[in-house]
């Protein structure tokens, strides 16, 4: 096999693969990345069985074929060449010879034999806005567990309708929810699957990449899901398992209502929160006829305490949160607003960007005992 490449073109789309290549595989061809040449293009595929990638760089082919190659040592030295174009010369004992400029480097690889088959995208289902489905990701992904013995919590539930899509995430704790109006015209019923947690940033990093005007196509099989950004394509296999019914936890006669600013908020929590529990994190909201308080003594260093103007507070309600729980929605909304919606000191808060008419956004943190 044999081609030449432009550095920058490489580069792009090797980096690309580095989130998904297994870097403590007990399998050494999952550390490689497959490079497939033929007419005028490269193929770099990277898998580690569970998540896998596909991306196409333009080359010039002399000699079709196809090997694998350490994908981190590959990036690492490419990065480091001149901005110029190289050659790869790869050999039946499989080594690439790169040569570029005066640089002159020689790569240990192994036979593409050895490395998994990935599965075959079926028929797309439907077209999804990527600034929509990189959003949707963005406002719940931190929701997710990291807890490896909570697997149907480490990943987001993706429900696809005729017209609408929605994404929802929880750890126990805390439950986002978003839900967006748009019309699927390949979608009858509903697609229900799990994506995990690292499927969905690969799938925001794709989506930089792509544009906000791009489009992705998205698939599903059996076990897998598919997302094909032009000529890059994520599969994902699909969490299995039931997710909890996220309906039931969502707030349905949350009476004390307020509104606040959300930088207000955001750097209030925060000043709040060096006075918190470092175990907890857990400040008191109190809210009350026009004011939302913020306070936090947990910790020997002192205590904190701040004052915020709110808008439609009525009678007194105080409740524990998360600081840190607080501080990742604030972060990942926009809006200059944020609705505060509140029962009693043993039921979930609810927390709404005001004014957000594109998505119907509901962030619950369950109250904690302080």
């Amino acid at each position: 096999m044999e081609f030449i490449a432009s550095k920058s073109d490489l580069v792009r789309e090797l980096s690309l693969s580095q989130g998904v290549v297994e870097k403590k595989s007990t399998i050494p061809v999952l550390s490689n990345v497959l490079i497939e040449a033929r007419e005028n293009e490269i193929t770099l595929t990277a898998t580690d069985l569970e998540l896998s990638i596909r991306c196409v760089c333009p080359a010039t082919v002399k000699k079709p074929g196809a090997s694998t190659l350490p994908s981190r040592k590959l990036l690492d030295y490419v990065r480091l060449l001149p901005d110029a174009d190289l050659s790869v010369k790869i050999g039946e004992n499989h080594a690439a010879t790169i040569t570029c400029g005066r640089s002159r480097s020689r790569i240990a690889g192994m036979s593409r034999e050895n490395f998994p088959e990935l599965p075959k995208m079926p028929a797309p289902l439907a077209q999804i806005p990527v600034s929509l489905l990189a959003a949707l990701i963005t406002k719940t992904v931190f929701a997710i567990s990291n807890e490896g013995s909570r697997y149907t919590l480490n990943g987001g539930l993706l429900l696809l309708k005729p017209d609408s899509i929605t994404m929802v995430s929880t750890d126990g704790h805390r439950l986002a929810f978003i839900e967006a109006d748009h019309t699927f015209e390949g979608i009858s019923g509903q697609l229900r699957a799990l994506v995990p947690k690292k499927a969905m940033m690969e799938v925001q990093k794709l989506a930089v990449e792509a544009g906000p005007g791009a489009s992705v196509a998205l698939s599903s099989d059996e076990n897998n899901l598919f997302f094909q950004f032009g000529k890059r394509l994520l599969i994902t296999r699909k969490l299995t398992g039931q997710f909890p019914d996220y309906e039931r936890v969502l707030p349905k006669s949350n009476e004390q209502a307020a509104l606040v600013s959300r930088e207000e908020m955001a750097a209030a929590v925060r000043r709040v929160s060096q006075f918190a529990d470092e175990r907890s994190h857990a400040i008191r909201v109190s809210l009350s006829s026009g004011e939302l308080k913020l306070a936090a003594s947990g910790s020997e260093s002192g205590e904190g305490e701040e004052s915020l103007p709110a808008e439609g507070a009525g009678a007194e309600i105080k409740v524990g949160f998360n600081a840190l729980y607080l501080l990742d929605f604030l972060g990942a909304i926009t809006s200059d607003n944020v609705h505060l919606e509140l029962k009693d000191e043993q039921s979930a808060g609810q927390f709404r960007p005001a004014g957000d008419s594109d998505y119907h956004y509901k962030y619950v943190v369950m109250p904690m005992r302080l």
